[in-house]
């Protein structure tokens, strides 16, 4: 189900517009539909009455000027009314055939149009059946004709029968039912597709004008994200609260890169104001007569400097000067393998498909060397290989240690923090390898990931974009 919503803000406006057309028109379309009915009803009632009271003055007057001709002839009353003359006729018992049902609201609005016109009968019995299943149109080929010569059988009729009030018979009247709205239902829907075509085509047109701005401000943050200070600022158009937005995003944005421009001056200030003296220890460090105390100045100089070196290399990677470039990954991943195995080191390449990505070759493999000397500080040996899935290329490093408790694995990507508590080179590092190397991977578009083996050790997986 959740595949059917659409996840875009026009997308999703668009369905709520759409849902909502749709149950407006359909409590639309039930009220027209009853406002129909009530009309074929009352339709239907009123030429009832009308043949009533019609065929109740005519057969009053008739059968009087009747009566009186034939009393003076000595004979008796004849019938009250020729049986079936235009679907009317007299009977002696109500017209309700076994099995059929009343239609209460016929009689109840047939008695208050009678009331209207004097006529206050003992009772009265409405039904509606099909034309085919009638005993008078069935035996009246004219009634038939007027019915509907050529569907008849299918039509319904309504059939009234309506006892007089001193008990001497019934009249019974028929009328055929008009067709149901089906009209009604032709219209709703042509109504439903014109209001659709119109409000989609204004609100689209309306929204995109409104979403076009934000789409390009998300753009912009991914580009700000990926390639810092290298895209332009987003045009302010749109809505006034969408162009306030985007300038108070731009405002925002400008703010950020004059305080990034400031930390950058501010880091190769300290770099170089540290650089200095240590550049300057260095030499003073050679007239130290004791061999010993000697290396270990030399060593804790180098630490700092080597620190140092990280700290401003992980301040420059969202800076970087390096433009990404298609690069052939097997062969970059192959040449720093190589440079380990030249050193003797337990480095091995696994599957290494060629493929190329747009990449920046020097940060990558500082990111790859990282990894793979964490492998070997840790576990002893690194096994590399390129992984190719749908939607991302990745460097896997395994290696055969103890692996990382799983509470800690994602404190062990921050900076400084590391498994061994001390910051001696010789046992770990400063504990910036593995942040360094999740910038990197950032910076290209993807993301570090570490987990364990489940037959022991780590697995550093970089994940970089197809």
């Amino acid at each position: 189900m959740a595949r059917l919503v659409p996840r875009s803000l026009l997308g999703q406006v668009m369905l709520i517009l759409a849902l909502g057309l749709l149950v407006g028109q359909a409590i639309s379309g039930v009220l027209l539909l009853r406002a129909a009915e009530q009309r074929r009803d009352t339709a239907v009632v009123n030429q009832l009455a009308l043949r009533i009271v019609t065929a109740d003055e005519r057969g009053a007057m008739r059968r009087a000027m009747r009566d009186a001709r034939r009393a003076e002839r000595g004979l008796p009353p004849m019938p009250a009314m020729r049986p079936g003359a235009g679907g009317i006729e007299a009977a002696v018992s109500s017209p309700l055939l076994p099995g059929e049902r009343r239609a209460p609201r016929y009689e109840a609005a047939l008695r208050e149009v009678l009331a209207e016109q004097g006529i206050a009968p003992r009772s009265i019995v409405i039904t509606t059946r099909l034309a085919g299943e009638d005993p008078l149109v069935i035996a009246r080929p004219r009634l038939q004709q007027r019915i509907d010569p050529d569907g008849w059988r299918e039509r319904r009729i309504a059939v009234a029968g309506i006892e007089r009030q001193d008990g001497s018979g019934w009249i019974v009247v028929r009328q055929p039912l008009p067709p149901r709205g089906q009209r009604v239902i032709g219209t709703i829907v042509f109504q439903t597709l014109v209001i659709f075509a119109v409000l989609f085509a204004l609100l689209a047109f309306a929204l995109r004008r409104m979403t076009r701005p934000l789409a390009e401000l998300t753009a912009r943050l991914g580009d700000e994200a990926h390639r810092p200070g290298e895209a332009p600022l987003v045009e302010e158009r749109g809505p006034a609260d969408m162009r306030a937005l985007i300038a108070a995003y731009n405002a925002m944005e400008t703010r950020i890169a004059a305080l990034l421009d400031e930390k950058d001056v501010m880091l190769g200030a300290i770099g170089h104001d540290l650089k200095t003296p240590l550049a300057a220890l260095r030499v003073r460090i050679e007239s130290v007569p004791d061999e010993v105390q000697r290396q270990r100045m030399a060593q804790g100089i180098e630490d700092i400097t080597r620190t140092l070196d990280d700290i401003l290399e992980l301040a420059r990677v969202g800076k970087s000067a390096e433009a990404p470039e298609r690069t052939d990954l097997a062969a970059l991943v192959g040449a720093v393998v190589g440079e380990y195995e030249d050193m003797g080191q337990p480095v091995e390449l696994g599957e290494a498909p060629k493929m190329a990505l747009a990449l920046r070759p020097t940060q990558l493999r500082r990111a790859l060397r990282n990894l793979i000397d964490n492998a070997l500080r840790y576990g002893g040996y690194a096994r590399v290989e390129i992984v190719s899935e749908k939607d991302a290329t990745i460097i896997r490093i395994d290696d055969g240690g103890p692996g990382i408790p799983p509470s800690q694995i994602a404190a062990m990507m921050e900076p400084f923090s590391r498994g061994e508590a001390s910051r001696n080179r010789a046992t770990g590092g400063a504990g910036l390898g593995l942040t360094l190397a999740r910038a990197i991977a950032q910076q290209h578009g993807g993301d570090l990931v570490l987990a364990n083996r489940p037959e022991g050790g780590l697995r550093a997986e970089m994940r970089l974009p197809r």
